[in-house]
């Protein structure tokens, strides 16, 4: 208890906000900007609550969930602290990240998961066309397979980013779809997770867990926290919606020839979506015509003739190149970077082999 404000009491009969308010001003920085934020934050709170009301969430959680709310200063400085990725800010090399994503344990234990799952995931993918070894990859590298998936309450997490504005449609609507969550019967303890709003094992926004998370063990709730079939099938389906094409890799690691001319295979589109991501992409060519320019598969086969794929070097021109097909678009729906998309993918063939 603050002994100089009595703080224990104010909570008690005027609720948690005043308590934090109270809470402030006995450590002598009521007038600080963290003060401001807050006072700022609780006169956003009916706008957003009206938000809510209006798009059909009850009374009930409402009343439950508002008056709890408070400003959460940490969650505003790790969005302002996120890279900003200027056209002309330098691209890192692609190798030291996939040395930290793709590495000893993290294929060790994906191997273990992929074993113990065999089961459902071979239904999984008999149903959808997604392969185990993706479905797999994309839990290891969200949340190392359920080790960790984040501890920021997510209605706070999303209010405050709501208030703080820059991105305030998105978050807003995320804050609605968590109440959402919970007019579901999801419990509100429950709703834990990233600091900008992911939750569960595959690390889903409200908006998509409503959408797309499925109930695959039966017991008529879509778990993505604890159960692993859950989990698994919530993951294939993201990627079914996404356009994924079954019997169709997401890539081929090769090797480009030293008198490859990349300006004849240059990309010439723009695209409006993650431009600097697909910029680094070539045009798009048949299988047929990459291997008629010389580049050849450093291990395996090539897919099918036919199949489409563009080219990317991320690591320069002399080192491993990749040929990624549309299932490769598909993994960076989950996240828009290259890097990332890269790593599913390999760790997904260093789990299944």
């Amino acid at each position: 208890m603050c002994q100089c404000c009595g703080v224990w009491g104010s909570a008690f009969f005027g609720g948690i906000v005043r308590a934090a308010v109270a809470a402030l001003a006995c450590l002598g920085i009521h007038g600080s900007a963290l003060a401001q934020d807050e006072a700022g934050f609780q006169r956003y709170l009916p706008q957003l609550r009206a938000q809510a009301l209006a798009a059909g969430i009850s009374r009930g959680t409402a009343d439950a969930v508002f008056p709890t709310l408070t400003y959460n200063p940490r969650v505003v400085e790790l969005d302002r602290a996120q890279p900003g990725g200027g056209a002309n800010a330098p691209i890192p090399m692609f190798a030291p990240y996939r040395r930290r994503h793709v590495d000893a344990a993290r294929i060790s234990r994906g191997r273990t998961t992929y074993q113990a799952q065999r089961g459902r995931l071979a239904r999984i993918e008999a149903q959808t066309g997604v392969p185990e070894s993706i479905m797999v990859a994309i839990w290891g590298h969200e949340t190392n397979y359920g080790s960790y998936t984040g501890d920021f309450d997510l209605l706070r997490s999303l209010a405050t980013l709501a208030y703080e504005g820059r991105r305030r449609a998105l978050f807003s609507g995320e804050f609605v779809a968590a109440l959402k969550m919970m007019d579901r019967g999801v419990p509100r303890e429950r709703l834990k997770g990233s600091w900008a709003g992911a939750t569960g094992n595959p690390q889903f926004l409200p908006s998509i867990y409503l959408r797309l998370a499925r109930d695959a063990d039966g017991d008529g709730r879509a778990d993505i926290w604890t159960s692993a079939p859950d989990t698994l099938a919530s993951i294939a389906n993201y990627f079914v919606d996404a356009g994924w094409r079954a019997n169709q890799p997401w890539g081929v690691a090769v090797s480009v020839p030293a008198a490859f001319d990349r300006g004849v295979m240059a990309n010439r589109l723009i695209s409006p979506r993650c431009p600097r991501v697909f910029q680094r992409h070539s045009g798009w060519r048949t299988m047929a015509e990459w291997r008629a320019a010389g580049l050849v598969p450093q291990s395996g086969s090539w897919p099918g003739s036919e199949v489409m794929a563009t080219l990317i070097e991320p690591d320069g021109e002399g080192q491993t190149a990749y040929l990624l097909t549309s299932n490769y678009r598909v993994i960076l729906d989950y996240n828009c970077s290259n890097f990332y998309a890269l790593s599913v993918g390999l760790l997904a063939d260093a789990i299944e082999h």
